[in-house]
């Protein structure tokens, strides 16, 4: 749909900069454009999805959302995380960030999309977040809004607040990347090479060294956070004898140490449900460091098993209620 450019100043027109910020609606808006369009990935249209979890085809990583693309962007948001950058061309803080988030977006790999919202010629997508001030930052999740910031922010934040927005987003299954269409993604070879190769010699520090150092360059680079999982539950169980610490958890059933023990080595040996449900049975009778220590350790195991794996989506819930 066509809407005519509106002045600053004018009835009805856009928000300076500076203006009070207003709440987010919860979803839902008039004349056609609806932020409720998606509540499952069920409701995706088959030319948005990619195929055998490929990767989701998008016409580029950042491009323009008008009103009469809007819905569309909310169907996409159903595998792929969409981050909206509310801006204006009379907006000078919208000149200094959008360069920001290109640069931050076209880095993540397809973890997320960006989509340029002009509010003075799209003033019903503007409406429709109550935005006041701009540039105005905000993601659409599952076709649910997530307010995320207004301003001119540092590029080192912005980078931080995406890779907790993808972290959001597998939490609650989305583990599919954005391709762009047209370019064909090349063949996938093993993720962090010379990991690998430590490992394959039992260098099980050199392995660490190289994954931590990746997650400072990238903290969203999922392989090495997954490696970097997986070489602590092989520091951790090497040399330990299964039968004994099995004896151990069997003697002292209120032992923190020995159920993370026992935890470790079922995780190791595939009985991911026994341990899971070990640790999360005793975390309500904990308290204070021990508490956190199993919470800590089921966040790591988690990482292990892997975040699409049904047995960590049950536990992820399990382990919230029994915190919250």
């Amino acid at each position: 749909m066509s809407v005519p450019p509106q002045q600053p100043g004018q009835p009805g027109a856009a928000p300076q900069p500076g203006s009070a910020p207003q709440p987010a609606p919860a979803g839902g808006a008039q004349g056609g454009l609806d932020l409720s369009a998606v509540r499952s990935r069920s409701a995706v249209p088959a030319q948005a999805a990619g195929q055998g979890g490929a990767g989701v085809s998008v016409p580029a990583l950042v491009f323009d959302v008008d009103e009469a693309s809007f819905n569309s962007v909310v169907e996409l948001s159903a595998r792929v995380p969409v981050v909206l950058d509310l801006w204006a061309d009379w907006c000078e803080p919208c000149k200094q960030l959008s360069p920001v988030l290109d640069r931050v977006v076209e880095g993540m790999g397809g973890a997320l999309v960006l989509g340029k919202v002009d509010v003075d010629a799209n003033p019903r997508i503007q409406q429709m977040f109550q935005v006041q001030s701009i540039p105005t930052v905000v993601a659409i999740v599952q076709g649910q809004p997530v307010p995320l910031f207004q301003g001119a922010q540092p590029e080192a934040q912005v980078k931080q607040l995406f890779d907790q927005l993808v972290q959001l987003a597998g939490q609650q299954g989305m583990t599919e990347r954005a391709v762009v269409a047209g370019q064909a993604e090349e063949p996938a070879g093993p993720a962090h090479p010379d990991a690998l190769a430590a490992l394959e010699r039992g260098d099980l520090d050199g392995a660490e060294a190289i994954y931590r150092e990746a997650l400072a360059a990238a903290p969203a680079d999922e392989d090495a956070k997954v490696g970097l999982a997986r070489v602590g539950l092989l520091k951790r169980t090497r040399g330990k004898d299964l039968g004994q610490v099995r004896q151990a958890a069997a003697d002292e059933p209120g032992s923190v140490d020995a159920a993370l023990e026992l935890a470790d080595l079922d995780v190791a040996g595939g009985h991911v449900d026994d341990a899971f449900a070990r640790l999360l049975g005793m975390l309500p009778t904990l308290a204070g460091d021990d508490r956190e220590r199993v919470r800590v350790r089921l966040l790591e195991l988690f990482e292990v098993v892997g975040a699409a794996d049904p047995r960590v989506t049950k536990a992820r819930s399990r382990l919230m209620r029994a915190l919250f």
